[in-house]
């Protein structure tokens, strides 16, 4: 992953930059060098669009750099091509990311748009994440590591280019539709518009799958510290929408007024619970502070709480000794979590440890189980034992335990579009493998997952993207029909997983830790509940095609049209 022959891809989709609400996403592919599996990174803000109308959809690095160097491109609507240029970026190398934004915007023009890696990327932090407009993420799986192996410290973009629609008008009457939808719920209340993600800790605790201490429990006795509504009644500035998002659940903050300082946007609900619940932090403020330090030093803030988790279980059991760490570890110290945020971004003492993520850490010191990983990627803010579908999903997903790989959560959590059991495993496979295939459809497409279940898919048990396909005909004329896009989305899946298989992956690695498998949730609504997965994972692969080993079959390459 960290060599010159991988390669760094930077993709819009058909729908990013045009009217299509939340149509702003751009996605990061590499070989990820956490996991050794693929990276599918995705972010929002306002990066994306303004890379689309620079008149590129995608670009692709190769090789590696002599010295740190940027690339500037400029597309003006009046030129036939973009203006590329490499640029010298050693005076950026060792510099946060918002001093690299402002150098980069003054040297450049201050309306262009910057992506860009921060302390940790240059250090090859395994955890290590892109920014872009500073507070943004392409977060997961260590793709900073590989901008930094690259010697690439920014990508800036200015376009003024209009993106072409195959029927201009009537793509725009049906966003005006997507729309009025969207402002009528907000209208009679949202949660997301109202709190932003940072609403969802109350719900995933009464449920009882809310990462404690580092998911030996789904239940946080500290929850009511680490609400929505104590991020809005303190410090929130205002809601923060991405480019062309009627939802806005992104949150301006600042912590004016607490005893730590700063200001910058988030915590989102995934950096709530691996700071807070999983570390057993229940002050917001400490919270949103380590999530200030990632985002200025581009760390992945699900993997980076999640292993100073495991580093506290690990140094309560008496497995990691106060001598490694430098400082006395336990669970609830919210001073020692924020020193060890800085720490692994510059790979100083004990961060050096951390920056290889909680397996290799767990590994190293013997207890690999206490590593919550699939593929060697940290889980997100769901614990699996008490929403079953979900262990089915992070230990199938293509690029390591991920809920933005097809986020079942949406049905057995939140009940959108229909509620479904998260204790039982009646269709759980069969639903894991449409989500996952819809999920495709959606980064593919350029859309954001928020808007695109709840008001582009239709609201049945199965789940069809019926809106999707509609506004992807009007902007592309591509003749899309609900059955063919979901036949794409399976497709990706399906060559994902070829990816996979190439570079070792079999059904040894579609697996859990042993805490999800053997260990009962030992209290909550999910009491006594394990992930059945020996259960689902053989419907699973039947369902996709794929033999006992967890390989496409060739009947199913040939049937997407994959065989070579």
């Amino acid at each position: 992953p960290l060599s010159p022959d991988n390669l760094l891809i930077f993709s819009t989709g058909p729908l990013t930059g045009t009217p299509a609400p939340t149509g702003n996403r751009f996605m990061v592919t590499t070989k990820a060098p956490l996991t050794g599996a693929i990276a599918c990174s995705n972010s929002g803000g306002m990066y994306p669009t303004e890379m689309k109308r620079t008149g590129l959809d995608m670009i692709i690095f190769e090789g590696r750099a002599e010295r740190p160097v940027y690339l500037w491109i400029n597309g003006s609507d009046d030129a036939e091509a973009p203006e590329v240029e490499i640029r010298p970026a050693d005076h950026l190398w060792g510099r946060p990311v918002p001093e690299s934004t402002e150098a980069l915007l003054k040297e450049t023009d201050e309306k262009a748009r910057v992506s860009c890696i921060g302390p940790a990327g240059e250090r090859l932090v395994l955890i290590s994440s892109i920014m872009n407009d500073e507070h943004r993420a392409a977060g997961r799986s260590g793709v900073g590591a590989v901008m930094g192996s690259k010697n690439l410290k920014a990508v800036v973009v200015r376009g003024t280019k209009d993106v072409p629609l195959a029927e201009p008008d009537a793509m725009r009457e049906l966003c005006r539709e997507v729309r009025r939808e969207v402002a009528a719920d907000v209208k009679k209340g949202s949660s997301l518009r109202d709190y932003g993600t940072a609403y969802v800790p109350i719900v995933t605790n009464e449920i009882g799958i809310l990462p404690t201490r580092n998911f030996q429990t789904g239940v946080f006795e500290g929850v009511e510290g680490i609400t929505g509504k104590v991020l809005t009644e303190k410090y929130l500035i205002r809601p923060k929408p991405c480019y062309g998002c009627p939802i806005a659940c992104g949150r301006s903050t600042t912590l004016e007024g607490s005893p730590y300082e700063g200001e910058g946007e988030g915590p989102e609900y995934e950096t709530i619970a691996a700071f807070g619940s999983a570390c057993a932090v229940d002050d917001l403020a400490a919270v949103t502070k380590a999530n200030y330090l990632c985002n200025e030093l581009g760390l992945d803030t699900i993997s980076m709480g999640m292993t100073i988790a495991c580093a506290m279980e690990l140094a309560e059991r008496g497995a990691l000794p106060e001598k490694d760490v430098g400082m006395r570890l336990r669970f609830g110290d919210a001073d020692a979590m924020i020193r060890l945020v800085e720490q692994t971004a510059y790979r100083d003492g004990f961060g050096d440890v951390l920056a290889q993520g909680s397996y290799r850490m767990a590994e190293q010191y013997g207890h690999p189980e206490l590593s919550i990983t699939a593929k060697k990627q940290e889980f997100p803010g769901y614990d699996p034992r008490g929403s079953k579908g979900m262990g089915l999903l992070y230990a199938t997903s293509n690029v390591g335990a991920s809920h933005m790989a097809g986020d079942l959560a949406y049905m057995e959590v939140f009940g959108t579009p229909k509620k479904i059991d998260p204790l039982s495993l009646e269709r759980k496979p069969w639903y894991i493998k449409h989500f996952e295939d819809l999920f495709a459809i959606i980064d593919a497409a350029g859309l954001c997952v928020f808007l695109s279940i709840r008001y582009l898919c239709d609201a049945t048990d199965d789940v069809m993207p019926s809106r999707m396909a509609q506004l992807l005909n009007l902007a592309t004329g591509a003749g899309y029909t609900v059955e063919s896009l979901m036949e794409a989305g399976d497709r990706v899946y399906t060559l994902e997983r070829l990816f996979l298989t190439k570079a070792g992956f079999r059904r040894r690695d579609d697996t859990l830790p042993k805490r999800m498998l053997e260990e009962p949730m030992p209290e909550g609504p999910a009491k006594g509940h394990v992930v059945e997965l020996d259960q689902m994972l053989p419907v699973f692969y039947e369902l996709r095609g794929w033999g006992d080993d967890g390989i496409p079959t060739d009947e199913k390459l040939a049937e997407l049209g994959l065989t070579p």
